[in-house]
C-alpha cells in the first residue's frame, strides 16, 4: 500500500522531523474506505445477498461443480466421470471427503489440500466478486483507468496470512466499471511453480436467478510485469491468450 504525504518543502526545512498532516491521514482512510465501498457495490451488482443462500451447478472443462452457500457455511462438490469410475469430491467449511463409485475413500492430508484448493479455485473465480468480502481480504483503492473507452475504478487486493489460504502472497487487481459496477477485468500474479502473471477479460455475461455469471479470456504476461501495466498491454494486443475460462450449463438448484 502506497502512502502519499503532502508536506511543503518549507515545513520540511524548518522541522527536524516531518509528520503527515491530518488532511493526509484522512485522505488515506478515505482511500481505504472507497476501495471497500466499490467492492461492496460490485458484490451487490453480481448477486449481493443472493450469494448467501446460492445453490448452483455448472460444468467446467468436462467436470460438474456445485456450490451451496448457507450463511457462513458452504458445500462445494466436483464430480469427475471416467470410463470406469465416478469420483465425487466434497469440500465444506469443516471438511473434505472423496468417494469413488459412491464409496468413501481415505485420502492423505496432502491430497486433501490439493483437491480442496482445486475445487475452491474454480468456485472462487466462478462466483467473483463474492469472496472479496472475506475477512482475509485486504483491499486498496488503486486509482482510475480507461480501457477501450470505458472508465474503471481499480482495486488492489492482497490477503492476510491468517485465513488467506496457501496462496496468500498472491496479489490481485480488479477493474470495476464506474457505470454499472461489474468486474470487467482482473489480473493477478502468483509465486508457485516459478511465478506468473495473468490478465482476464470478461465476456458472455448473464444473470441466472439473480446471480451474475460471466466467462473470461485468460492472458499471459511476462513474469514480473506490474499489474498496473496489463490494461495498456491488453489494448495494444501485447498479451498472449492462454485459455478460455467458461462456466457452462449453469443451473439454479433451488
Amino acid at each position: 500500500m502506497r502512502l502519499v504525504f503532502s508536506i511543503s518543502l518549507f515545513t520540511c526545512l524548518i522541522l527536524s522531523a516531518c509528520t503527515p498532516s491530518p488532511k493526509t491521514t484522512t485522505d488515506i482512510v478515505e482511500q481505504k474506505n472507497s476501495g471497500k465501498e466499490i467492492l461492496d457495490l460490485a458484490i451487490a451488482k453480481h448477486g449481493g445477498a443472493r450469494y448467501d443462500s446460492a445453490f448452483y451447478q455448472f460444468e467446467f472443462r468436462g467436470k460438474t461443480y456445485t456450490f451451496h452457500n448457507q450463511g457462513n457455511n458452504y458445500t462445494y462438490t466436483k464430480t469427475t466421470l471416467t470410463d470406469t469410475d465416478t469420483i465425487v469430491d466434497v469440500l465444506s467449511n469443516t471438511d473434505f471427503k472423496r468417494s469413488i463409485n459412491h464409496i468413501e475413500v481415505t485420502v492423505s492430508d496432502s491430497e486433501k489440500t490439493k483437491y480442496s484448493e482445486s475445487i475452491n479455485s474454480v468456485i472462487y473465480f466462478a462466483t467473483l466478486p463474492y469472496k472479496l468480502n472475506d475477512p482475509a481480504v485486504q483491499s486498496t483503492y488503486a486509482g482510475e483507468q480507461t480501457i477501450k473507452g470505458k472508465n474503471y475504478d481499480m482495486i488492489r487486493v492482497t490477503f492476510s496470512a491468517e485465513n488467506g489460504g496457501a496462496d496468500f502472497e498472491d496479489a490481485y487487481q480488479y477493474w470495476i466499471s464506474k457505470n454499472n459496477h461489474t468486474v470487467d477485468y482482473l489480473a493477478y500474479n502468483y509465486k508457485v511453480n516459478g511465478g506468473g502473471v495473468r490478465f482476464r477479460s470478461a465476456y458472455n455475461p448473464r444473470i441466472i436467478e439473480g446471480v451474475y455469471f460471466q466467462d473470461y479470456i485468460n492472458f499471459k504476461a511476462p513474469v514480473g510485469t506490474p499489474l498496473d501495466s496489463l490494461a495498456l498491454m491488453y489494448e495494444q494486443n501485447r498479451l498472449e491468450e492462454l485459455s478460455r475460462i467458461e462456466t457452462e450449463k449453469v443451473l439454479s438448484l433451488h
